[in-house]
């Protein structure tokens, strides 16, 4: 099949993509087609044009925001810096968000924003000056607050623009309290919580892990139970990307066998060490030509190589009709959002590849930034409180055995014994508790409901379902 033809055969239109999906996991639901409709619709969509002067000239921006869904309160959902994010994406995206917390259990609607723009075109001062007026915009029509609307990091931002949107919101509302709360992501000194750069590939790491335990589906993909020695190839060396590779091979045991960016791939069967690959990458500019590694001038081709688990962590649309049958990974865990097209999904499932959808594997993010949402209104840093308390009841406990057996415990044991839940270990806990019990909520859809075959029609089951339960509690659909 060539380019052009596959291209007129699928639709790789995300908007369109999450409509078709969400259609086939309605069609098996008995709820009421208006309420499916209100469901499916996107609220709310700004749209805005601002102008930034640099030096002595004026550049004119294009931005949205996109409120999916206000069942929950508030909405929340990432701010995306890329020259060709598009309205529909940024409707899409915000679509995905609703059920991504629908399916972790946290309870916000589902926003997303965007700017078009090429964020490596502009000096810091640049992006800055682009940021700041943006979150005016967003100011200007109430779409940002703590109780309206929260967003975060997405592609082509980070902890600095989270700062500076919630500096300028906090300009614009001198003396309110809760003012950190309208943003989340941010840096550990302007509010943010530990563990949120790392979440969304933590949690990838758990839910992984997770699967990994289930002997019944490792069979039917002929795997063995357990992370340790499964090659892995990532697309994407962003945080997600990184952050999933690193936990997997330091903590899992996996090998790392390929990594992808947008200059190319590098593929090494040995296994590739990620903190080398990733300090080469910032030292040269490119990962290529790393020092025992093949090249891929295409990093889509790397894709196709022989691996147990594949991680595209990067951009929609990378697994399509033109590699789906060329992928063979038997494990597909979708780091980013729709990087799988359906028509390749049927692909890989007649294939028998395992697919663990977007709208549940890359929910860490969302789960960890409604932790640091929590933290900034109660304005306490989690385990300040108990952290003490509870090192020394563990310290009393163990100075009981020592005198009831008569016997010293070793230092080191008594030290790890005792230490006090910290802050990072109480997110990584909160975070691993919601993969697990997702998954497992997921799963049982797909194992008990009539014609679900696969987890991502099961996680758009579990997530029209709770949705729908919240508007009908509410009595806007008696």
């Amino acid at each position: 099949m060539t380019l052009h033809a596959s291209k007129l055969a699928e639709d790789l239109n995300l908007n369109n993509i999450v409509s078709r999906q969400f259609d086939k996991a309605a069609a098996m639901l008995k709820l009421p087609e208006g309420l499916l409709k209100q469901i499916k619709v996107c609220n709310t969509v700004y749209m805005v044009q601002f102008p930034v002067r640099f030096g002595d000239k004026y550049e004119i921006f294009t931005g949205w925001r996109a409120e999916h869904s206000q069942h929950k309160k508030p909405v929340k959902g990432g701010i995306r810096y890329s020259e060709t994010v598009t309205q529909e994406d940024v409707m899409a995206l915000a679509t995905l968000m609703t059920y991504k917390c629908a399916i972790v259990n946290v309870p916000f609607g589902g926003a997303k924003g965007g700017v078009r723009l090429n964020p490596r075109s502009y000096s810091p001062e640049q992006l800055e000056k682009i940021t700041r007026r943006y979150t005016a915009e967003l100011i200007k029509k109430g779409f940002i607050g703590p109780g309206i609307d929260v967003p975060a990091p997405d592609y082509g931002t980070g902890e600095r623009e989270m700062a500076w949107i919630a500096d300028t919101y906090d300009a614009f509302h001198p003396g309110e309290i809760d003012n950190l709360g309208c943003v989340t992501g941010k840096p550990i000194s302007q509010g943010g919580i530990r563990g949120r750069r790392e979440a969304t590939g933590r949690g990838i790491q758990f839910a992984l892990r997770e699967v990994f335990r289930n002997e019944q589906d490792l069979k039917k993909i002929k795997l063995s139970p357990g992370l340790s020695e499964k090659t892995v190839i990532v697309q994407g060396l962003g945080n997600v990307g990184y952050y999933a590779a690193l936990f997997l091979e330091e903590e899992e045991g996996c090998k790392i066998v390929g990594i992808a960016e947008y200059e190319g791939g590098i593929f090494d069967a040995r296994g590739l060490r990620v903190k080398d690959v990733f300090h080469y990458r910032k030292e040269k500019g490119s990962l290529l030509n790393f020092p025992g590694a093949r090249n891929f001038k295409d990093s889509i081709a790397l894709l196709e190589e022989d691996c147990d688990i594949l991680i595209p962590a990067a951009l929609e649309n990378q697994i399509t009709l033109e590699n789906a049958r060329n992928i063979k990974a038997k494990v597909l865990a979708e780091g980013a959002n729709g990087p799988t097209t359906p028509e390749a999904e049927e692909i890989l499932m007649k294939k028998g590849v395992f697919v663990i959808p977007d709208i549940y594997l890359n929910a860490g993010g969302v789960t960890v930034s409604y932790f640091e949402w929590l933290k900034n209104l109660s304005h306490v840093r989690f385990g300040r409180m108990e952290k003490r308390r509870e090192e020394q009841t563990m310290a009393n406990l163990v100075q009981t055995i020592e005198d009831a057996v008569g016997k010293k415990l070793p230092e080191h044991v008594k030290k790890k014994i005792g230490r006090g839940p910290s802050e990072l270990d109480l997110v990584n806990s909160g975070l691993e508790e919601t993969m697990i019990e997702a998954y497992h909520e997921i799963r049982n859809i797909m194992e008990t409901r009539k014609n679900v075959t696969d987890l991502r029609t099961a996680s758009y089951i579990d997530a029209i379902e709770k949705v729908a339960t919240s508007y009908l509690e509410l009595g806007v659909f008696p």
